[in-house]
């Protein structure tokens, strides 16, 4: 080590004298970087600057966890501009109530879940009334919700003559049972479209129910906006009469001529309305937007609750995690009603499909269609993206039943379906009798 220190030693002294001034300027410069540490000066009695910032409440949850996820900010405010006309007026008494026709394969539980209704209040009617478990083909269920979206009451309609009612208590439900006493009379009524079919038909003696019950069971076959002056239509119902007032009433066959053709709903036992051939009249729906399936990031849950605000913030679809640039595609037949840009929903669509359902894709990159355009289902409508208030590439898929959000994934969908065997036979032996008492004259 020494010998290396005089070798070192005898080189630097060797150099020219500048050249030595140079070299020793920079080992102590290097010396004195290395040793140096800065003293940084930290007074105790100043208090850090701090500003704060008050956040709208809607905007509170892009600060937490889940925001991290694919999921919607609530964005009903924004999305709530369905076009509406009279086609879809209510009577008073229907305002609120949602209303379901039992079909094939279903049971209380599939029923009022695809709703958003709490499974703590379905096994609470079940336990209100056993026979609940038994439902059958073409009973109706009706039922009104509080305005927290808990379940207030429940009418099961058993027959034309019994109907049972469930209405929340203190604890559970309590049950009520009436027996119609009145005798049912079947009424025809006739016209001819004026102004507007609703007019003509109230016009003709049929309620706003009524006319509500045609306009649905028909909604497949024919645009009741575009029903021209001169159209005609009879209608066949059955009422409930009980001291010559009417109690209630069921549809039972509608014929509707338009341009000299001729269209037809005829409802049979499980309540469902086929044409004069037993054919059914609904078009058939794909369960998901999209070619394929993709993650769902966000399920349907209308009464989630904002763990900062402590309010119910609902969930009215469903957040498919999917690329953006996607293809969206219509589940079913229908009209566009609206193609734009919506605040958080940010480039939408919704899509009407007759006169119950409609459809709703937002958060999209392009829009393929404009309003007024009618689609096939399977047609291409958008381009997913990550456009309004959203925090990755998703979709959010939503379908709306007579006005209500319902769950795109477990609701009971229409499918294009016809009557066979015996149900069939037995349907056309009832159209026999209900076609000849439809006639304009």
């Amino acid at each position: 080590m020494q010998q290396i220190a005089r070798s070192v030693a005898l080189a630097f002294n060797n150099l020219p004298r500048p050249h030595r001034v140079m070299l020793g300027s920079l080992t102590v410069l290097t010396l004195t970087v290395a040793v140096w540490r800065p003293y940084v000066y930290h007074p105790e009695a100043t208090a850090p600057i701090v500003k704060a910032i008050d956040l709208p409440k809607n905007e509170i949850r892009s600060l937490l966890p889940e925001a991290s996820e694919p999921i919607d900010q609530t964005t009903s405010d924004d999305v709530d501009d369905i076009p509406q006309d009279e086609l879809d007026d209510k009577t008073a008494n229907d305002v609120g109530v949602h209303e379901y026709v039992v079909s094939t394969g279903d049971t209380l539980s599939s029923i009022l879940n695809q709703y958003g209704i709490a499974m703590g209040d379905i096994s609470q009617l079940a336990a209100a009334d056993k026979e609940l478990r038994n439902l059958k083909i073409g009973q109706q269920l009706s039922w009104t919700l509080t305005a927290d979206g808990d379940l207030q009451r429940l009418t099961w309609e058993i027959s034309r003559r019994e109907t049972r009612t469930y209405d929340r208590v203190d604890g559970g439900f309590k049950m009520s049972s009436a027996m119609q006493q009145g005798d049912w009379v079947n009424s025809v009524m006739k016209g001819t479209v004026g102004a507007s079919f609703v007019a003509s038909a109230r016009e003709a003696g049929l309620t706003s129910a009524e006319v509500s019950s045609v306009i649905k069971a028909m909604q497949w076959q024919m645009d009741f906006r575009k029903l021209k002056k001169g159209d005609e239509f009879s209608v066949l119902m059955s009422r409930e009469m009980l001291d010559g007032k009417q109690e209630q009433s069921q549809l039972v066959g509608v014929r509707l001529r338009s341009d000299g053709k001729d269209y037809y709903a005829i409802r049979a036992e499980d309540g469902k309305f086929y044409d004069r051939n037993g054919s059914g009249l609904a078009k058939g729906f794909m369960r998901f937007p999209t070619a394929k399936q993709f993650r769902v990031s966000s399920n349907f849950e209308p009464r989630r609750l904002n763990p900062v605000t402590g309010r119910i913030a609902p969930h009215k679809g469903v957040d498919f995690a999917l690329p953006q640039g996607t293809p969206v595609l219509a589940v079913g037949d229908g009209e566009v009603v609206v193609a734009k840009r919506s605040g958080a929903a940010g480039n939408y669509v919704a899509i009407r499909h007759g006169r119950t359902y409609t459809t709703r894709y937002m958060h999209l990159r392009k829009l393929l269609v404009k309003p007024g355009q009618k689609v096939k289902r399977g047609d291409r409508i958008a381009l997913s993206g990550n456009t309004g208030r959203s925090t990755g590439p998703h979709l959010h898929y939503e379908m709306w039943i007579n006005q209500q959000a319902v769950n795109p994934l477990t609701a009971k969908l229409p499918r294009t379906e016809g009557l066979t065997g015996s149900d069939r036979t037995d349907y056309l032996t009832q159209v026999k009798e209900v076609i000849p008492q439809l006639r304009f004259d």
